[in-house]
């Protein structure tokens, strides 16, 4: 099996450590987001201006819009998170901000942004891988987690399958060979004409629709079984729309909706459920944009609950791209006492576990 693996540093112990605060900064997509943590844990400030009303209207994310709605924001963001949070850039321990992956420009606004922040305070600069930002967000609802522990990110570019050894320690398990299941979710939105952004459109419609009455087929990758394949089940949705225009059938798009979420539900909770039990973990979280989706909330809360495994997961303000997370993430960092240089540059096709 190919594996990953990835590790920073010992796990660091909080006790005993004097407060440190972080301004962290997040432009990777189509959020401006800025927010205060203190702790890693206790979130003093998060706010987030989206583009998603903007992006709508094009059908998805328009890279060159996002990051000219970056630089219209991002300065607003970041002082009205340091206003909320009742605190001045002096105060803060260090500035984080993501360096990947994402879209290279909007991420080359954030990462200038921190840099000029951190240079003209005489403050330490830490590059925040994204993913990591996303597991790390399950840390500030749930103070009791710990690593080592599971967790699967499902967002629009990335669906990982991720064994957490200890703070910045990971092995990836599995991951997508094509689609993301964010983007699987996007494109059968379009497609059955419900628009962007897709996840919570069909989410909302499935509601109304038998997620039996279609079956829409589960990938396996024989190479790797915890891999994913999500452009099979969205090709099965095309070619499904397709036949019934062909036979002049008519076409149920909430039948239609809630068989493709179940579909790739299914495969979700069934990889996941074979690493839990593979591994002996106890402990299994979620993350990412599509880790608010209710129905998949529940199929895995269901599974885990029958193997009698905690399961974590984050608010939906902190599913989506947020900066807090991403503080959550450099506090660690910080802790285990690495730094970035001036030299910190965007890193658009960055893996997990690179740097």
């Amino acid at each position: 099996m190919q594996q990953q693996f990835f590790e920073k540093g010992t796990k660091v112990m909080e006790s005993s450590r004097r407060d440190v605060v972080i301004l962290a900064i997040e432009s990777s997509c189509d959020e401006t987001a800025a927010a205060v943590v203190k702790n890693g844990r206790e979130v003093l400030s998060n706010v987030i201006s989206s583009q998603i009303e903007l992006h709508t209207l094009y059908g998805g994310v328009v890279p060159e819009i996002a990051s000219r709605k970056h630089i219209e924001k991002i300065n607003q963001v970041i002082e009205e998170a340091l206003n909320k949070a009742h605190m001045s850039l002096e105060e803060m321990d260090a500035i984080a901000v993501t360096y990947g992956p994402g879209l290279v420009g909007a991420l080359l606004v954030g990462v200038a942004e921190a840099k000029a922040i951190a240079y003209a305070a005489g403050k330490p600069l830490l590059g925040v891988h994204h993913i990591e930002g996303h597991i790390n967000a399950n840390y500030i609802e749930n103070k009791e987690l710990e690593p080592p522990f599971l967790c699967l990110v499902v967002s629009g570019g990335h669906t990982h399958l991720v064994k957490v050894a200890d703070y910045g320690s990971y092995e990836i398990l599995g991951r997508t060979r094509d689609d993301a299941a964010g983007e699987a979710f996007d494109k059968v939105a379009r497609a059955i004409g419900l628009g962007y952004p897709g996840g919570p459109k069909i989410e909302k419609v499935s509601k109304e629709g038998n997620p039996d009455a279609i079956a829409f087929p589960r990938a396996k990758v024989a190479q790797n079984p915890y891999d994913f394949s999500f452009s099979g089940v969205k090709s099965a949705v095309l070619n499904y729309i397709n036949g019934c225009k062909m036979k002049n059938i008519p076409i149920v798009q909430a039948d239609i909706a809630a068989s493709f979420q179940k579909a790739v539900t299914d495969v979700l909770v069934e990889h996941a459920m074979m690493a839990v039990e593979e591994f002996k973990i106890n402990k299994f979280a979620i993350a990412g944009g599509v880790a608010s989706n209710r129905v998949l909330r529940d199929g895995m809360c269901k599974a885990c609950e029958e193997r009698n495994v905690e399961f974590y997961y984050p608010s939906p303000v902190f599913c989506t791209d947020n900066a807090a997370m991403i503080g959550t993430a450099a506090y660690y960092e910080y802790l285990s006492g690495r730094r970035d240089g001036w030299d910190l540059n965007a890193v658009p096709g960055l893996k997990l576990g690179e740097r």
